[in-house]
């Protein structure tokens, strides 16, 4: 009897897709186990296909792909055989250690730092982390519509691509949308579209950077992946301390000629420039010859006080680039931002997207447009607006009932966190690497400046869990940081 048929050959039922992927499978093991001996004459197709119950392309397809692979040979009016020399696996790779990169990397990239990795917390686990919105309130049924409708103008157009600077529809409707919203002074010609902010931060960095010698003044402590964006153009980083009214701008260094800045909502510690550091910080920039990069951060979701006009509605001088993100708004994997450029800028800007990836996806960018077009967005963020509202107030609630000795939060009343410092003889980030191998999921602010002598505290996300949730998180918290007091502190309570 023929060798093959004896192989106990186990396929998925009928119908599946994953038939000749287990058959392709099952042969070459046999193939290199040696049950199926060198210049063995395989069985005719048909025959194998009647001895298994699948279809003759079934089995054709799956000797086509042993062929291409070495596994077999076909010799013209004899049949398929075996191969005689088997295809030589490589020899297994020799584990190399992350802090040995390799010599052909250039000294910049071998200086990297790992990629970001955002875990999510355990089953029960509370989960703080920022930058998250409620995916569960996004109105999808919309989306998928106008993404439908996206998709049928599309197999209407010629194949060709989108302009590098965005769709056209789509500057416009987000010209309109932050001119109603955030009063900056813009016009379509001024947008330019990209893959979320981040992308922003590294085309800027791209067109405004000479490596090792453009020095960039940041927050400290501050959004790392902008600080990251500009650090791997090799700009040369300053840090600039932050307090109660956003950047000391006083203590800019001269030479700085690029600034960034999260003025709306100043990431991490969620403080507003106040309008003398703003007006302080557009002298500075144009006695200076200097740009300013202002990230909006969170700047769409503010719950009270007067609206604080951006940076780039104060400018007389071409000095600002905003930046904005749809990522909060919406959601993260949508990956759409916006640069409003000056005019003096807008050819390299787009010129240097062109050369990135050219555009963003073209039937997403008609999507959005369409979504702030016809309201939908507005009205979304006015009943978001209430959503975040009501778990900031828990939030604030929660840890004055049962932390308030503890932690002292950071005034704001803007964005999707806030910030609390937490009293010097408890460790933040020790505490919070404890939440971590317990499931939970909270970040320390030790983590987020170039130096960490003076940040003890957390930052308290709260799109990811509703009120009741906030209000078990915040006291499971207060749980892990009463473990962690020194003795005479926890007696006392």
């Amino acid at each position: 009897m023929d060798p093959i048929f004896e192989l106990a050959i186990t396929l998925p039922p009928p119908g599946s897709r994953d038939r000749l992927r287990a058959l392709h499978g099952q042969l070459r093991a046999a193939i290199l186990d040696g049950r199926l001996k060198p210049d063995l004459r395989l069985p005719a197709t048909r025959a194998l296909a009647d001895a298994l119950g699948v279809s003759r392309n079934t089995v054709v397809a799956a000797y086509d792909l042993l062929l291409s692979e070495g596994y077999l040979v076909a010799r013209p009016g004899s049949g398929t055989y075996v191969a005689d020399v088997l295809p030589q696996a490589p020899p297994p790779k020799e584990a190399r250690s992350d802090a040995e990169p390799d010599g052909r990397l250039n000294q910049m990239a071998r200086a990297s730092r790992s990629p970001f990795r955002f875990t999510p917390p355990e089953e029960g686990g509370f989960d703080f982390r920022t930058g998250y919105p409620d995916a569960a309130l996004i109105p999808f049924a919309i989306w998928m519509r106008l993404s439908a409708r996206a998709l049928r103008a599309s197999s209407k157009r010629a194949a060709v691509y989108a302009p590098p600077e965005g769709q056209p529809e789509l500057r416009d409707a987000i010209a309109k949308h932050v001119s109603f919203t955030r009063a900056v002074a813009c016009g379509a010609d001024d947008v330019v579209v990209t893959a979320g902010a981040q992308q922003a931060f590294g085309l800027l960095a791209r067109i405004l950077v000479t490596p090792g010698r453009t020095v960039v003044a940041m927050e400290e402590p501050n959004y790392v992946p902008m600080r990251l964006s500009f650090e791997a153009s090799g700009a040369i980083i300053r840090t600039v301390p932050v307090d109660e009214e956003g950047m000391i701008v006083e203590q800019l260094p001269g030479d700085a000629r690029i600034i960034c800045v999260t003025p709306s909502h100043q990431y991490p510690l969620g403080v507003v420039m106040s309008p003398r550091r703003r007006a302080a910080l557009l002298d500075f920039a144009q006695a200076n010859n200097a740009v300013i990069v202002e990230d909006d951060y969170d700047g769409e979701f503010r719950f009270g006080g007067r609206p604080h006009a951006a940076l780039q509605t104060l400018d007389r001088a071409e000095s600002v680039f905003y930046v904005g993100t749809f990522s909060k708004s919406l959601f993260p994997s949508l990956r759409l931002g916006f640069v409003v450029t000056p005019p003096w800028a807008k050819r390299a800007l787009v010129r240097a997207k062109q050369t990135k990836d050219w555009c963003a996806p073209t039937m997403t960018q008609d999507t959005l447009a369409a979504f702030i077009a016809e309201g939908h967005l507005a009205r979304h963020m006015r009943k978001m607006r209430k959503v975040y509202g009501e778990r900031r107030a828990a939030l604030l609630h929660a840890i004055a009932q049962h932390a308030g000795d503890l932690l002292q939060p950071i005034e704001g009343d803007s964005g999707l966190h806030l910030s609390a410092h937490l009293v010097p003889s408890i460790d933040a980030l020790l505490v919070s690497r404890q939440a971590d191998e317990r499931g939970h999921r909270i970040q320390a602010l030790n983590r987020l400046g170039t130096t960490t002598s003076e940040l003890n505290g957390f930052l308290f996300g709260f799109g990811l869990m509703d009120v009741r949730g906030i209000e078990r998180g915040v006291e499971t918290l207060t749980q892990l940081l009463r473990a962690a007091a020194p003795a005479k502190q926890a007696a006392s309570r």
